[in-house]
């Protein structure tokens, strides 16, 4: 191919990807050899927590090359995913509800977007049949593989790395995904965003629940909420508990508090409008699913890839944080006895951290009846 058909092709390329549904695709190449000191020195100390699968690849992400073999470019796509009513505010205030990530309330991004650049993959080799001799001279990731994909998009000219790890675009903000397509094409690249456009605004750092966001652009996976309720199969520990309010599933405070994202685009995606059973949903409601209603109301949805156990864990942290109600403390006592040993842990725990809530609300109260019989001043 010649440099002028490269540069057609990669102007189709961009027009398919939209055709495809996405909202933006880049071309860069696989050179991330600037990130593998920092990958390193966050393994180092331990910021992936039991993700074991982050140390086992090594440096590997920083060479998507090692991937596919012949590999030249990656197109770096992403797709919006804010449904049309989000209910941030509303949610995180009630803690009678749980809160769930926006990205997982509708069907599992994953599966929509691996279809689509499969496709976009087919095209482009229906295109290049002379130069693909052979199969797998393309191949489609979405949190598939190990590869670094905010730092290849920034460098495919899609946004910045904010100072919360997450890739932000000045006219998307930061609620899409992101997926790479590798392929053996001498493509024309993109430019990078000439600088990121995060200034002093730490905003994101000081809003985070459990101070995950440690230092600018630095990120301790051991206490990010997402890492506490999505990745990690242990106990959470004690004195994260509190601080994770009525989160059950990931956590978007670091997004919501973003200036960015003002400009963030709602996604007129079907498969990312919210399921009813998980837009706002009360605490008690998923505490009373089985796990044959777990399972069937989380089919096809990313959140039913931690299993029913760590989704009881999660709600009872929730439940624990949330009113001393008597329907509360009765369904985590009557869960107890059949619990598993880990869910047990939480159970004890929320109805222990209820008790204590009760007994200081009956303290007030019993101030208040006091002062009201002597005639002096509330101070309670």
């Amino acid at each position: 191919m010649t440099a002028t058909e490269l540069q057609q092709l990669a102007q189709d390329i961009k027009l398919w990807a939209r055709e495809l549904g996405f909202d933006q695709v880049g071309i860069t190449d696989t050179d991330l050899r600037i990130e593998e000191p920092r990958l390193q020195a966050w393994l180092d100390a331990n910021h992936h927590g039991n993700m074991d699968y982050m140390a086992r690849h090594g440096m590997m992400r920083a060479r998507p090359h090692e991937l596919l073999p012949g590999t030249q470019r990656v197109l770096s796509v992403r797709m919006n995913y804010l449904p049309f009513e989000a209910g941030f505010a509303a949610t995180l205030r009630d803690p009678t509800l749980g809160y769930i990530s926006r990205y997982a309330l509708g069907r599992d991004y994953h599966k929509v977007m691996r279809n689509r650049l499969k496709q976009l993959g087919d095209r482009i080799e229906q295109r290049c049949q002379s130069l693909f001799q052979a199969t797998g001279e393309w191949r489609p990731f979405v949190d598939s593989a190990p590869i670094l994909e905010r730092p290849l998009a920034a460098k495919a000219g899609l946004g910045w790395v904010g100072k919360h790890s997450l890739l932000l675009n000045e006219s998307a903000g930061s609620f899409f995904f992101l997926g790479e397509l590798l392929v053996s094409l001498p493509l024309p690249m993109d430019a990078p965003v000439e600088k990121e456009q995060c200034g002093k605004c730490v905003a994101c750092i000081n809003i985070c629940p459990t101070g995950a966001i440690i230092a600018p652009y630095v990120v301790d996976g051991r206490r990010c909420i997402s890492y506490l309720t999505i990745e990690s199969d242990e106990p959470i520990p004690l004195e994260l508990r509190p601080l994770m309010g009525n989160r059950i599933y990931g956590c978007d405070d670091c997004q919501l508090i973003c200036p960015w994202n003002r400009y963030a685009d709602v996604s007129p995606e079907p498969d990312f409008s919210p399921r009813p059973n998980l837009h706002r949903p009360p605490l008690l409601t998923l505490w009373r699913w089985q796990e044959s209603d777990f399972l069937k109301r989380t089919e096809g949805s990313p959140i039913r890839r931690i299993g029913y156990q760590r989704w009881r864990r999660n709600l009872a942290v929730a439940l624990g944080n949330g009113p001393a109600s008597p329907e509360a403390i009765a369904a985590l006592q009557q869960a107890l006895a059949e619990a598993e040993p880990m869910v047990a842990e939480h159970i004890e725990w929320a109805l222990a951290t209820l008790a204590a809530r009760q007994e200081k609300e009956n303290k007030k109260t019993r101030l208040l009846i006091r002062c009201i019989e002597k005639g002096l001043p509330d101070h309670a």
